[in-house]
């Protein structure tokens, strides 16, 4: 700790001031300071420059000259406002028992030379007076002490909890990208997928072109149509403001038919059992029922889907078997917990996101299963 211009120009000031009034009682007609007084005085101010910094040594320093200098007889009272200074800079910068270690001897010394001098140094009252004084110096400092630490303690627990709140910031930020991504990459990889297919359809068919292109156009106004709802909700800054519903399990038939178009048999059991979904398991079942279409459309050659929905147990269980032979290699699809891969690794995010879990793998009967789980909020399972 450096010494501060302040506590140079506090202990100028305190010099003066004693020196001033200690000047003024000589020329009364007590004995002169000078030397030996003046010199006592200018170093105990002197030491008070760097008392926060060394404040056990500045209080020695301080208790000495003020000890040595009332038994050689120098005009009394000023230099003894020094040593108050000194005893409160180390009650507030030190632990209390020193200041009170001091502030005893200090008393003891006044009432111990009465003895070796012959008389006493102060009478009675004097030294009630200087005990109390001594020891409402130590309490304030104790008490400033005491306040200086809770403030700090304020303040450190106020820059732990900004670096919490940038932290927990920072944590929303990278999952509102992951969910911003994931719901993206929903609506564009199923619909696209339709696409390309029906693409490749008519492409084969050049005698009867339309059908393909009128699916092509259906998918195609169905991506505009999602696409539209999910720059909606990002660009959605007002709770009222008007957004296209949400999909949902109850328009996975539209999903299907799609499919269908796409040349795929579908079949869909347990319709009634998405009616009534909370909104969020609503979607997050949605899109799963849509990735795994995607990839029987898209990577297994499916023939067949087959879309299976039913409650059971809490929780909301959604699963799609096809006859294809899986994602193409290199998307992570296994019997375990699925792997890499944009989509399959999206399907288990939202199945986790919502406290559940999504697995694919190859069927019991041979082509691919997507199964996930998803645990309903209490009083929703029936």
């Amino acid at each position: 700790m450096r010494v501060s211009r302040a506590d140079v120009v506090f202990a100028a000031v305190a010099a003066s001031v004693v020196l001033g009034v200690t000047l003024l009682r000589a020329s009364a007609g007590e004995r002169s300071p000078w030397p030996g007084g003046v010199l006592l005085i200018l170093v105990a101010a002197a030491a008070l420059a760097v008392r926060r910094r060394f404040p056990v040594t500045v209080l020695v320093v301080v208790t000495s000259a003020v000890l040595l200098y009332y038994p050689l007889g120098y005009p009394g009272g000023a230099i003894a406002l020094l040593f108050p200074l000194a005893l409160f800079t180390v009650a507030v910068e030190r632990r209390l028992w020193v200041a009170l270690a001091v502030a005893g001897f200090v008393e003891a010394v006044a009432v111990g030379a009465g003895p070796v001098r012959g008389r006493p140094l102060m009478d009675g009252n004097a030294l009630a007076w200087l005990a109390l004084g001594l020891l409402i110096t130590v309490w304030l400092g104790h008490y400033v002490r005491g306040r200086r630490a809770r403030t700090d303690e304020a303040e450190r627990r106020a820059a732990e909890a900004e670096a919490t709140r940038e932290q927990e910031a920072a944590r929303r930020a990278v999952e509102e990208r992951l969910r911003i991504a994931r719901e993206l990459h929903d609506v564009l990889a199923h619909q696209l997928s339709l696409i390309n297919v029906q693409a490749g359809a008519a492409l084969h068919r050049r005698e009867e072109p339309y059908a393909a292109l009128e699916a092509i156009k259906q998918a195609s106004r169905e991506t505009l149509r999602e696409l539209r709802t999910a720059l909606g909700v990002l660009r959605q800054v007002d709770e009222q403001a008007a957004v296209a519903p949400a999909p949902s399990l109850e328009r996975v038939g539209e999903l299907l038919d799609q499919a269908a178009a796409a040349g795929l048999a579908v079949r869909l059991d347990g319709r009634d059992a998405a009616a009534g979904l909370p909104v969020e398991i609503d979607l997050a079942g949605y899109r799963i029922v849509q990735e795994a279409v995607t990839n029987a459309v898209k990577h297994a050659r499916a023939r067949t889907v087959t879309v299976r929905i039913e409650r059971t147990d809490g929780a909301l269980v959604v699963q799609v078997d096809d006859d294809g032979r899986g994602p193409a290699e290199g998307l992570g699809a296994g019997s375990g917990p699925m792997g890499g891969g944009h989509g399959l690794r999206g399907m288990r995010e939202r199945a986790a996101s919502m406290g559940g879990e999504a697995t694919a793998g190859p069927g019991p009967d041979g082509g691919f299963r997507v199964r996930a789980r998803l645990p309903l909020p209490e009083g929703e399972s029936a």
